[in-house]
């Protein structure tokens, strides 16, 4: 065939043709994607992953973070902060196994609190798990949970046949077992009682130490008796967990270097189910340190190894010996149970031993606990000079509004004792009646006072069935004494970090004057910031539970300005007519949210 002959200008045609095609195909291209964009489940499937983009980058980039933070701060960022991805439904900052298995272990360093500087914190919220409900309500959440809220099935798989716990259904199910009382707590603490004064109001205060699920815990709180159950995160890593939605007080915790978070001479009974903590090791540091906490003329229970155990003949004489040096009775063996009283006073110093056993200086302050190393010394009972052995102070509840001793150490602790419990018989009278909070009903039992100086807030609450985490900032004045004295409990935090719990253990958090907590004491500049400490209290927050703030018109107005990124609601109310000074109240619920699931 011939070839058609066409002028020059011509024949560059197809060519300036196929440009436009190309041009013509990339613009209705764009359109089409648009749309995609706006009108498609596509569009937010890749803004999400943007936005998760953006976050990663902001948590990478500490600039930018901080950019994020001010912008927050400044009520300048109209969208919630971003969801956490599904693998960090449990996150515990301080206690990241990933981060802490590099660390030494010795003494179980890598297993105690070790937090991430805020730069290199994710800033975004923790969501629920798939599946999560609102908590089984107390009491019968003491005897079963959902399934869903924590499916973590090797507890139950391991120590089901001790009566820990088991699978029934949707529920975990909890006989109140344990290793060392697989017959139940309720038999195990009966036999207790036939050595010790439980039931009377003798006893108030105790620590579990190695708790497993806290059925120990659990099951004491029938007899007026309140345990702070602990134990770390570890191979069982949900055992703290689990104890907290029974609605068991407990805490995550790890006696390893450190003095524990509490004030010397704190708790009326120590005790210890199988924890295996040797307390003989290290010249005898870690008994020296339960003996720091045990308040004069208590009780400690040790039940399991090495009492009377096979094959440990000499740990447990060497137990017996410890026991013995610090001038502790020993009130009774039974089986592979045994219990000992503390002396009430100064009548037993440390002689001569073989443990080299001594006081420590009188330059100690036995009641700072936060990040300090433990002491290879007998604590001095005599260093606070007031009466609050065991069987001195008031029983309970008679303990919770009368002045405590170690108040009169305070200049006008007396009167300041006084005026603040009927400060907060009024404020929370005014929360049930006026605010129409939700305390006292089946809706609240796990209750967080942020900043509780005396524990008033707590005290007032004596009559609900609650209990309340009394949170002592660490550079505040050391008042987590006072709050054992009255029978309540509590612990040693600073709040510019993490606190030792997993997500979602709270039903209601209370603070009064929450900017002071990030706060430098001396000069008033900040040390953390708001956004932060906002993020951390939704991690901890159950969905649906509440969050009552006090402070000044100005940081009430801060927070109302930026509550909406944490997913709250809020609301904010004038004080209540009897109360003095420059406050309002802002009421807070945190929304239930989840993650978009996979199909969509």
């Amino acid at each position: 065939m011939g070839h058609l002959n066409l002028p020059a200008s011509k024949r560059v045609l197809p060519r300036q043709w196929r440009l436009l095609d190309l041009v013509s195909a990339a613009f209705f291209g764009i359109v089409i994607f648009f749309f995609l964009l706006v009108f498609t489940p596509l569009g937010d499937s890749m803004a999400a992953s943007g936005r998760q983009a953006l976050l990663m980058s902001t948590n990478a980039d500490p600039k930018q973070r901080h950019r994020l933070v001010a912008l927050v701060e400044l009520g300048q960022h109209q969208q919630p902060i971003e969801a956490c991805g599904a693998d960090a439904v449990d996150h515990m900052p301080c206690e990241d196994p990933r981060r802490n298995s590099q660390l030494s272990r010795e003494m179980n360093f890598y297993r105690e609190r070790h937090c991430p500087p805020p730069e290199e914190t994710p800033l975004c919220l923790i969501p629920p798990p798939d599946g999560y409900k609102i908590p089984v309500p107390w009491p019968e959440s003491l005897e079963k949970i959902w399934h869903s809220n924590m499916p973590h099935n090797k507890i139950a798989e391991r120590k089901g046949h001790q009566g820990w716990m088991k699978l029934e259904g949707p529920h975990f199910i909890f006989p109140g077992g344990g290793t060392m009382f697989p017959d139940g707590a309720i038999e195990y603490i009966d036999k207790l009682g036939q050595y010790i004064p439980i039931g009377d109001g003798v006893l108030r205060t105790a620590l579990d130490m190695g708790c497993g699920v806290a059925s120990f815990g659990g099951y004491l709180l029938s007899k007026n008796i309140i345990a702070m159950s602990f134990a770390p995160r570890d191979s069982h890593k949900s055992q703290i967990q689990f104890a907290l939605e029974r609605g068991i007080p407990a805490f995550s915790l790890m006696l390893g270097t450190r003095r524990l978070p509490f004030p010397a001479f704190s708790f009326d009974l120590v005790h210890c189910s199988r924890c295996l903590i040797p307390f003989t090791a290290y010249n005898a540091t870690y008994f020296l340190e339960v003996d720091r906490v045990l308040r004069p003329g208590g009780y400690l229970v040790i039940s399991g190894p090495p009492v009377q155990w096979a094959n440990q003949d000499k740990e447990w004489a060497d137990l017996q010996g410890v026991a013995r040096a610090l001038c502790y009775e020993l009130i009774a063996v039974d089986g592979n149970t045994a219990v000992w009283k503390k002396p009430a006073g100064d009548s037993c110093l440390p002689n001569q031993n073989e443990y080299g056993l001594e006081l420590c200086d009188e330059s100690d302050d036995s009641n700072d606990a936060w990040y300090v190393k433990l002491k290879k010394c007998m604590s001095r009972t005599s260093s606070v000079k007031v009466e609050y052995a065991v069987g001195m102070i008031p029983k309970w509840p008679q303990r919770v509004t009368k002045p405590p001793a170690r108040a009169t150490v305070m200049r006008n602790g007396v009167d300041v004792f006084e005026a603040d419990t009927r400060r907060w018989a009024r404020r929370v009278a005014y929360y049930k009646e006026s605010l129409h909070l939700k305390l006292g009903t089946s809706a609240v039992r796990n209750i967080m006072d942020m900043n509780a100086f005396f524990g008033g807030f707590a005290a007032a609450l004596k009559s609900d069935p609650v209990w309340v985490m009394n949170v002592v900032p660490s550079r505040k004045p050391s008042t987590l004494s006072i709050i054992y004295d009255r029978g309540l409990i509590g612990v040693y935090h600073d709040w510019c970090e993490p606190f030792s719990t997993y997500p979602r253990s709270y039903d209601f958090i209370h603070v009064t004057g929450i900017e002071s907590l990030i706060k430098h004491t001396s000069t008033g500049k900040n040390r953390c910031n708001l956004v932060d400490l906002l993020v951390e209290m939704d991690r901890i927050l159950r969905p649906e539970g509440t969050v009552v703030i006090r402070d000044s018109p100005e940081v009430i107005d801060k927070i109302g300005r930026i509550v909406h990124n944490v997913r709250w609601t809020a609301r904010i109310h004038e004080k209540e007519p009897e109360s003095h000074g420059r406050e309002k109240i802002l009421v807070a619920t945190k929304n239930f949210w989840k993650l978009p699931s996979a199909s969509t």
